[in-house]
């Protein structure tokens, strides 16, 4: 029996491109919240949707809403404060699991917890399966398949070309805001350590100019050892705002010393909450045709000052776009064929060559 699709989120601005992009696929997902007439009327107006009130903090309602095969996508954040009910109703029931995160804890705490109840009962769990992290992944898989296994460290580099100005949605500002008070995790002589996020500053040349970019957490450090165990070392950077990166180091270097004080989270919450503000949603179809994805990995030994063995650029459609189409292939694709079952990245989960194919299809690949 072909699994159905129960989106949870739909009403939000990520779980609206999500949906716009199953429409387009000839998919007819259950579209799912807690507001019943929000979910109803959406429902009503894509066409007659089947539509379901599900609570993202009752594990016991969305458990009755899945059957065995069916697909869960969910675009309801913050993940770590409203997503490890999805997650685990998802796992217990063998029901396959797609979110948007860019909250690398969360997906960590997501292997640890429900990595090993999926694969007894045959779901498939992939996060961050949006513009955070998939390009990176294509891209430093590319990278150390070039570099013909000689390469031990990957940098990986997140741009976007095009104006930016007002084109971040509110999520991906509250993201950034909260990022800056958590520590970025890296893979360092093939361990995991966390380091202060923008505490590392790295040049990487986009488009024929260099534009710096500043540590941040990325799934890469968790899934490209599965598939190039030879790494040692993984770094991923955020350029979004290359000529700010270096400002951004020295905030984040005062919001960590000001949340070690007494009552310093609560203050460095109160003195950050101008960088999440703005209006709700995100940039619309005419802003974001004028943006782009562009993500860099370098491969290279590791050895202080070496010159790079491989480098590979991807580039595809704007960030939010190109989330709502990953996010709707892999549901699709989850109905209707087997995957590796698990808390898996997209090579594990597909094999590089279904994964490259899908990101083609898409408008993702190398430039």
């Amino acid at each position: 029996m072909t699994g159905r699709i129960l989106l949870l989120g739909a009403t939000g601005y990520t779980g609206g491109l999500v949906l716009d992009a199953l429409l387009r696929r000839g998919a007819r997902p259950t579209v799912a919240g807690r507001d019943d007439a929000a979910v109803g009327a959406l429902a009503e107006r894509s066409g007659g949707l089947d539509h379901a009130v599900v609570d993202a903090a009752d594990p016991a309602g969305l458990r009755a809403h899945l059957r065995p095969g069916d697909v869960l996508v969910t675009t309801v954040g913050p993940f770590e404060r409203h997503g490890h009910h999805v997650a685990r109703a998802a796992a217990d029931v063998g029901a396959h699991y797609v979110d948007s995160t860019g909250e690398v804890g969360f997906v960590r705490a997501l292997h640890d917890r429900y990595h090993r109840r999926a694969r007894e009962t045959g779901s498939v769990m992939l996060p961050a399966f949006g513009y955070d992290y998939v390009p990176g992944i294509l891209a430093g898989t590319l990278a150390a398949l070039r570099a013909g296994g000689a390469a031990r460290a990957l940098d990986i580099g997140y741009f976007a070309t095009g104006p930016l100005r007002n084109g971040t949605s509110r999520g991906t500002r509250v993201t950034m805001r909260d990022g800056l008070a958590l520590p970025s995790a890296r893979r360092h002589r093939h361990r995991l350590v966390e380091e202060r996020t923008a505490s590392r500053v790295r040049a990487f040349t986009v488009g024929g100019r260099r534009r710096s970019a500043f540590l941040v957490s990325g799934s890469e450090v968790l899934f490209l050892p599965q598939t190039s165990p030879e790494l040692s070392d993984i770094t991923v950077y955020n350029g979004w705002f290359s000529a700010l990166s270096r400002p951004i180091s020295l905030l984040s270097a005062a919001t960590d010393a000001v949340t070690r004080l007494p009552g310093g989270r609560g203050l460095t919450e109160r003195l950050t909450r101008p960088l999440a503000g703005g209006p709700p949603g995100g940039p619309d179809a005419t802003r974001r045709a004028r943006v782009r994805s562009h993500v860099v990995a370098v491969a290279s030994t590791g050895a202080p000052a070496s010159m790079p063995l491989a480098e590979v650029h991807v580039e595809g459609p704007d960030p939010y776009g190109l989330t709502g189409e990953l996010m709707a292939w892999a549901a699709q694709r989850l109905t209707r064929e087997t995957a590796t079952p698990g808390v898996v990245g997209p090579v594990d989960a597909f094999g590089l060559d279904v994964f490259r194919e899908a990101c083609a299809e898409i408008g993702l690949g190398p430039v």
